[in-house]
């Protein structure tokens, strides 16, 4: 297989669900007339990977936060499986999330949780509460944390502390928390920045080959250029809270990252 290519899966699940996503003139401003994202405009289709480049304060994280509501937006919509994300509250917008699974730069993992309970942790919007404080989870949900702990190679690991582990293990459990959601939509903010090259490449792969198996959509926010183009299927490159590329990574040429980042000193 082509290492520069992303990796599509020889037989990914077909449900008939329409899980794209719609932005139209997103806006987040932190402090008033100072927008962070400028009236952002974007389709997701319900499949594949597309990466979000450019540089640091560019609005990419902003952009992520805002599509599961972890950051409000000012102004906008949020278009997903038929609700407008950006209107939701309470319990309707807690839902919604459930269907929004998310990997974290920081991992975000409960330290002295076992990796087990950790990937359990996905289940959260799914159970009463009286059965999360107990960790009294249902069977198969216990069956199928166990089965995704060997889908990312850490089935060894299920009652280890999380504090034990290394960085790139962390990550591994903090995909399969978020494949336990059995979300339709996977977000994914700076998943490798932490990590050496060799897991950074494993990390991606494991995200593409994941949520390819299900068709779920993922939209991954990454500084690593060679990255974006190896594994996703669509690039978006944004520079000042706006998007300035949009199309395939084999589209995707200096001239196009200068605008991006600026300057060509840092091009190789």
């Amino acid at each position: 297989m082509d290492a520069s290519l992303p990796i599509r899966p020889a037989a990914a699940v077909d449900d008939g669900i329409d899980r794209s996503l719609v932005i139209r003139n997103l806006r987040k401003e932190y402090r008033a007339g100072e927008p962070v994202l400028k009236d952002v405009s974007l389709k997701v289709e319900g499949r594949g990977m597309t990466a979000i480049i450019g540089p640091s304060g560019t609005g990419k994280s902003t952009l992520i936060r805002c599509i599961n509501r972890l950051v409000d937006p000012t102004a906008g919509e949020i278009l997903f499986m038929g609700q407008d994300l950006a209107k939701l509250s309470g319990r309707s917008l807690r839902e919604a999330r459930r269907r929004i699974g998310m990997v974290f730069q920081e991992y975000n993992l409960v330290e002295r949780l076992s990796v087990i309970e950790n990937v359990l942790c996905g289940r959260l919007g799914y159970v009463a509460v009286w059965r999360a404080w107990a960790r009294r989870f249902d069977p198969k949900d216990v069956d199928r944390a166990f089965t995704l702990l060997d889908a990312v190679g850490l089935g060894s690991f299920a009652t280890q502390r999380a504090d034990q582990l290394s960085g790139g293990q962390r990550q591994r459990v903090g995909i399969a928390r978020a494949l336990m959601q059995d979300p339709d939509l996977v977000l994914a903010d700076e998943p490798t920045s932490s990590l050496d090259p060799k897991t950074s490449v494993e990390i991606m792969e494991l995200i593409a080959r994941r949520a390819g198996e299900r068709d779920i959509p993922v939209i991954v926010n990454i500084h690593n250029v060679g990255l974006a183009k190896r594994f996703a299927d669509r690039i978006v490159g944004m520079s000042k809270g706006e998007i300035v590329f949009d199309g395939p990574p084999r589209a995707l040429e200096d001239a196009h990252l200068m605008q991006i980042y600026g300057g060509e000193g840092w091009l190789e």
